[in-house]
């Protein structure tokens, strides 16, 4: 079982050195408790309370009263430090592994998300590193020191049994010790297969928390709260019945050691009641004994941790062992500012085993502004994503300026596109942030520029904060016009020879859309524009139109020669405007 926890051991090594200060404590916290009160009952006691004790002197005396205070000074203060740098290790590594996390879901490719929800994806890099993390740091920690405080009694009881009875008695009094062993086995078999449930579970109530607070405005307009409680309700519950069964078997497990331990004392007692122990060696042979089963408990203990971390781990690996299908090339092709010519050469494209596009066939050249039109699912957007590489062609190839887009650098060929997107996605930050996503290094002049440009600046001056004013979560501060405005003027500073219009205008007023489209105008001159069209007012000034049905490309031309030759172009059309 170790050995599914090895890889992710290099996390403590970065910070090996408060690990082995707090495992050293834990050690000396061990033996202290393992053989400092056996061996004050063994030869402390005797001292004072033998019927042959001689007088002490009060140095002697002083020395035997501060033995007890001082084991527990010893086992209190290394007991206090194990935890303390244990737990400042452990947060670092689920920093470490949480940093891993994350970075691995921003090398992922879009149809990932696809597959998994927003939740559950949050509940793997909270919850199951956190898990990770608890069963890593118990390792490293229990594997030293409860091995040590098992070591000092055991090495208590045999040199005292060995000396009064011989191997017997050191037989009798170890006996139940490998007993114990029977539980943790039977009831880690049992949590193996639960752990797993928990924190599939716990995805679970995650992601419809998640799925439910961004749906909060739709929830109030169809008067869903009920409905939504009651489904909260019921992972909730899934959850529940889960955790209970693991801790059905998780808490049994400490009272079944406990009872064999009884059990072992018991057959030890009546064994020393046979030889006729005398009552100071049985009372430190006891103690000693009772010291060794306590770290037996907390491996179990630990068996149960390693239970629930595999169950963590697994949906861990999940995501970390997820190939990156979308990554540079090994010889990438050095590439500047593009010119634009975009070309398509067979391409095929599924989600799955859903086909999206199949054998188009197509060339752009640069500086025209083309519209993708055609019912909903029909293959527009995913023909947008396949030019900045969302998305990897199952067959045929992508080019730009005759370049396949896998040959080049990601970073390369993104540099090269600009996207404004149906719903603009904005950080919970400030405004002025938020613009330069666009491009990192522009001066304010330049980005102050960029939202004259999209009609932002005016709004963005009557704001209380100015361009220092924080958004909210995706933007919820702001109308949506103010949204795509920002969205445009990241566009305009981004300075890209292609640009991606995802239908910016679709849900927008008409005061809105009338100052969206007189920037979107000024930023479609001279770049490569593909435009997925909704709605048929917005290709008015489109050069080329390319028509999507089923994945394929039915037809392409302009607006007049489409109309009177494509019946799809026709019927669409004819659909919003009314003819002709």
């Amino acid at each position: 079982m170790l050995r599914r926890f090895r890889p992710y051991f290099h996390h403590l090594r970065e910070h090996r050195s408060l690990l082995i200060v707090a495992i050293l404590c834990g050690m000396i916290a061990g033996v202290a408790t393992g053989a400092g009160l056996p061996l004050m009952v063994k030869f402390v006691f005797p001292v004072v309370f033998g019927e042959n004790a001689a007088p002490l002197s009060n140095w002697e005396l002083a020395g035997i009263v501060i033995w007890l205070p001082l084991v527990f000074i010893i086992r209190g203060v290394a007991g206090y430090l194990n935890t303390y740098l244990l737990q400042m290790a452990g947060t670092r590594v689920l920093e470490s592994i949480r940093r891993d996390f994350f970075r691995k879901l921003q090398l992922l490719p879009l149809s990932f998300f696809g597959r998994h929800s927003s939740g559950d994806l949050i509940s793997r890099g909270l919850a199951d590193t956190n898990q990770l993390q608890v069963a890593l740091t118990s390792v490293a920690n229990e594997l030293v020191k409860s091995p040590a405080t098992l070591i000092g009694g055991v090495s208590i009881i045999a040199w005292q049994a060995y000396q009064v009875e011989g191997l017997p008695l050191v037989l009798v009094s170890l006996a139940a010790v490998p007993l114990t062993v029977l539980p943790i086995r039977h009831i880690g078999k049992k949590l193996a297969r639960r752990s797993g449930g928990i924190q599939k579970e716990l995805g679970a109530v995650t992601s419809r928390f998640n799925e439910n607070l961004a749906a909060a405005r739709e929830i109030r307009a169809f008067g869903l709260e009920e409905r939504e409680t009651e489904r909260f309700g019921l992972v909730t519950r899934a959850l529940i019945i889960a955790q209970m069964k693991f801790v059905k078997y998780e808490k049994a497990l400490g009272p079944l050691i406990e009872i064999i331990s009884a059990a072992g004392i018991a057959f030890t007692l009546l064994y020393a009641y046979k030889i006729q122990l005398d009552q100071t060696t049985f009372v430190s042979l006891i103690t000693a004994l009772y010291a060794s089963y306590d770290p037996v408990k907390r491996l179990g203990a630990l068996n149960n941790e390693l239970k629930r971390g595999l169950g963590a781990l697994d949906r861990l690996e999940a995501v970390l062992h997820e190939p990156v299908t979308i990554q540079d090339p090994a010889q990438p092709v050095a590439v500047g500012r593009l010119r634009g010519d975009i070309a398509f050469a067979k391409v095929t494209f599924a989600y799955g085993d859903t086909p999206a596009l199949s054998g188009i066939n197509v060339s752009i050249p640069a500086g025209t502004v083309c519209a993708l039109v055609g019912p909903s699912g029909a293959g527009k957007s995913t023909f947008a994503n396949l030019v900045p590489r969302f998305y990897e062609v199952a067959a045929g190839r992508v080019t730009i300026d005759g370049i396949d887009v896998r040959q080049m650098k990601l970073a390369d060929l993104r540099r090269n596109i600009a996207l404004v997107s149906q719903e603009p996605v904005l950080f919970n930050d400030t405004i002025y942030n938020n613009l330069l996503l666009g491009r990192a290094d522009a001066s304010r002049d330049e980005l102050m520029t960029a939202a004259v440009d999209a009609h932002a600046d005016e709004f963005i001056r009557q704001l209380p904060q100015g361009y220092d004013t924080i958004v909210g979560e995706r933007g919820s501060l702001l109308s949506g016009g103010q949204k795509q405005r920002i969205a445009i003027a990241r566009a305009f500073l981004r300075g890209a020879p292609i640009l991606i219009l995802d239908e910016a205008t679709s849900a927008l007023d008409s005061d809105s859309e009338a100052a969206v489209q007189d920037a979107l105008r000024k930023l479609v001159r001279g770049k490569t524009v593909l435009i997925i069209a909704h709605r048929f007012s917005t290709i008015r000034d489109a050069s080329q139109i390319l028509v999507f049905d089923k994945g394929e490309l039915a037809a392409q031309g302009g607006h007049a020669s489409l109309y009177a030759g494509n019946a799809l172009y026709k019927s669409l059309y004819d659909r919003q405007s009314g003819g002709a």
